[in-house]
């Protein structure tokens, strides 16, 4: 008989699986029960840089139940916090061993028997995420995913969670912003930064970004006015002793 090790399955349960030989349980369920085909999963079982601890894992199907419903992932980008999971550094960790992956898009394979709102065929994003998107198939319950546009290009999908959400958020949930306000950000090059730039822009909102001093700055202020931003200053052109009347006089001209 083969070894037996006792991985996490896709749908969030734990699974005795023998590493040479099928388990005979899992092989008659597949007869009497509806299943998902064989995932590929990148797992991790302990914490630390994930070229040493993330591993590509073999997992076999999973039955889906009546609310569960089964998603071919499409694509699922690498984020610093995906990475921050893996090393246990970041506040929100997964028990080990865990999946990796934050968010991402999938297509719908099959559905449960009492599924109503979600067909074969559609686009899907995890909400909320976090339960390890880095793997080629996953079974959850119908609640846990939201119906995208398929017309959304693949990269948009993928990524709409985690930075564009935040930027959102971060304009709606602290102050009350109408159309001719201003609003200064740091890190205006980063992905939250970027998509800050743009919702400014389309709200009528005045954008002021601080960007870190470096040889390329001229064409990263360009880049970030083509987004949107009305104002792009380096942290050394805010090495002036009245910031304020300084932020005032970009906003006014």
């Amino acid at each position: 008989m083969g070894s037996v090790r006792v991985l996490r399955a896709v749908n969030g349960s734990s699974l005795v699986w023998n590493t040479k030989l099928r388990n005979s349980t899992v092989c008659a369920r597949a007869f009497s029960a509806k299943m998902s085909p064989p995932s590929k999963a990148v797992v991790y079982e302990q914490h630390g840089s994930p070229d040493q601890v993330a591993r590509m894992v073999d997992f076999p199907p999973v039955e889906i139940r009546e609310k569960d419903v089964c998603v071919k992932m499409l694509a699922a980008p690498i984020n610093p916090s995906d990475i921050n999971r893996i090393e246990g550094v970041y506040p929100v960790k997964p028990p080990v061993p865990a999946v990796g992956g934050y968010e991402g898009v999938g297509e719908v394979q099959s559905v449960g028997s009492a599924v109503t709102g979600l067909t074969p065929g559609d686009w899907v994003i995890p909400s909320p995420p976090s339960f390890g998107t880095w793997q080629t198939y996953i079974v959850k319950e119908e609640n846990v995913w939201h119906k995208i546009n398929k017309n959304v290009p693949i990269e948009y999908a993928a990524t709409v969670t985690v930075n564009p959400l935040t930027a959102l958020r971060m304009l709606e949930d602290f102050v009350d912003l109408n159309s001719g306000d201003a609003i200064v950000q740091n890190g205006a090059t980063s992905i939250v930064g970027q998509c800050i730039i743009q919702l400014a822009q389309i709200r009528g909102l005045h954008s002021i970004n601080v960007i870190r001093d470096r040889t390329e700055a001229e064409e990263v202020r360009e880049n970030l006015k083509k987004l949107g931003a009305d104002e792009v200053y380096t942290e050394s052109q805010l090495e002036v002793k009245n910031v304020k009347g300084f932020l005032v006089w970009s906003i006014i001209f």
